[in-house]
């Protein structure tokens, strides 16, 4: 029997409004933020029932709620109480200033240009080193003698470790102290780069070109995150490719740690368009909110024609697609690969992905948790995991990523330049296409295992959500 619960008056699904009632009077005087969160992920959450604090009978009264949301010393604190263990939730997040949130999801913050990489030294389980994966184009870092493949071990000379590399990169202004590969022994070389954080938008589309290899022409395209507000520029990249008649597709996806699932969705159409409006991905929310859905529709992803501001989609309509992936390509870069899978021949050629199948939606302090109408007295706003994603065959059990057609690491000794030849896995997977599935791979000389990324760093970096 439910002793406890709630009024919640409209509540946004998607972009309808579904409509329950409760028993619990809302108009009660207690911690306004804490209450939020309580009532976002009692509705929301992904793993309700998992959550014993966030269960409809968990409180004898209202009393005993307002004494329990009142327990807590912040929003935080109740937020991460009411999480599931971190070892299954790894990515909801809260936010004490929603324009920081926003900012994020449309890929502007404050970077000073260089992407990079951590991983530990050998032998070691503290001391970590740097790698550049690639530099952002009119950045603090591109004026500066700083490029991809370059090493650092230090910030401001102190070596990178687990308990200090949060605090020194995420200050504004740093010195990156470089070293050499040298055998991967990573040896200081004296030489150093001074960088300074600004709010830089991002651009996903990095680089696109075609290669002509006899009768094949092979479009490759390095895109490093899912912005919707970035989808015109992404369009403009599949023109070119149907322009210039390509026959293959190579889409880099190696740096990109996910997105909006509606991008991914309108990409893997221009990727295809013989599927237009047949199913992409499927949607699975806890028990709450499926059994407040009347129509099913509303869980469903199709491939489409336009994008989001209604602009027709250009498609190259290909029936096959090599995808360069790492143990960084994660979120919505996992649906694109799976939610292609049952329609054409994906070949993944790299590292397993990351493994994360689900995602999330920001949930603002106002009666539908929207923005609209919301709290004036705060910006606190949430983005906790609300739901699994399935391709149209039902798979989703990737947590453990998707394994490559072709394993071949990145060699930090070897990494050559993005977009061309001297890319290692590219030059694989140009190899593949033109010998029809043989081809050669080179082996690092020194594997060195992942700790995190510029990108998995930041709040909200890994992230695939709706909109």
């Amino acid at each position: 029997m439910k002793k406890f619960g709630f009024v919640l008056l409209i509540i946004l699904f998607t972009q309808s409004f579904i409509k329950c009632s409760d028993d619990f009077d809302d108009n009660i005087s207690y911690g306004s933020v804490n209450n939020f969160v309580w009532k976002g992920l009692n509705l929301y959450y992904y793993w309700l029932t998992d959550s014993p604090d966030l269960v409809d009978d968990r409180f004898e009264s209202t009393n005993d709620y307002e004494n329990f949301i009142n327990s807590f010393s912040s929003p935080e604190a109740i937020f991460n109480h009411l999480l599931v263990d971190s070892s299954i939730d790894r990515y909801s997040v809260i936010f004490s200033d929603y324009t920081e949130l926003e900012q994020v999801l449309s890929g502007t913050q404050k970077n000073n240009g260089v992407d990079y990489e951590l991983r530990f030294k050998e032998g070691s389980t503290t001391e970590l080193f740097g790698w550049v994966r690639y530099i952002l184009p009119n950045s603090d870092a591109s004026t500066k003698p700083i490029n991809r493949g370059d090493i650092f071990y230090g910030i401001n000379g102190i070596q990178l470790n687990t308990s200090n590399y949060r605090d020194l990169l995420n200050q504004d202004n740093y010195t990156l102290n470089l070293a050499e590969f040298d055998g991967g022994a990573i040896t200081p070389n004296g030489n150093s780069v001074s960088l300074i954080k600004t709010n830089y938008s991002e651009n996903p589309v990095y680089t696109r070109k075609v290669f002509i290899e006899g009768t094949k022409k092979i479009g490759y395209l390095m895109y490093n995150g899912f912005y919707s507000n970035y989808e015109v520029e992404l369009n403009n990249a599949f023109e070119y490719f149907q322009g210039q008649g390509i026959t293959h597709l190579i889409l880099d996806l190696r740096y990109n740690s996910g997105g909006s699932v509606s991008t991914a969705t309108r990409l893997a159409s221009m990727i295809t368009g013989q599927f237009n409006n047949q199913i992409f991905a499927k949607q699975q929310w806890n028990y709450k909110i499926e059994n407040l859905i009347n129509n099913p529709e509303q869980l469903l992803n199709r491939f489409t024609n336009s994008l989001g501001n209604g602009n027709s989609i250009n498609h190259i309509h290909l029936d096959k697609i090599y995808i360069l992936t790492t143990k960084r390509t994660a979120s919505a870069s996992e649906l694109v690969i799976n939610g292609l899978k049952p329609y054409i021949n994906v070949i993944q050629i790299g590292d397993d992905t990351a493994g994360k199948n689900v995602g999330s939606i920001t949930l603002y302090d106002s009666p539908t948790f929207r923005k609209e109408n919301v709290n004036p007295n705060h910006k606190y706003a949430m983005q906790p995991i609300v739901l699994k994603i399935a391709n149209n065959n039902n798979f989703s059990n990737y947590t453990n990523g998707l394994t490559p057609n072709v394993p071949q690491l990145e060699d930090l000794n070897n990494l050559g330049t993005i977009g061309e030849i001297s890319d290692p896995l590219l030059n694989t997977t140009i190899n593949y296409i033109n010998l029809n599935g043989r081809f050669q791979q080179s082996v690092p000389e020194k594997i060195f295992n992942h700790f995190e990324d510029s990108k998995s760093m930041r709040l909200f970096g890994d992230e695939m959500y709706l909109e």
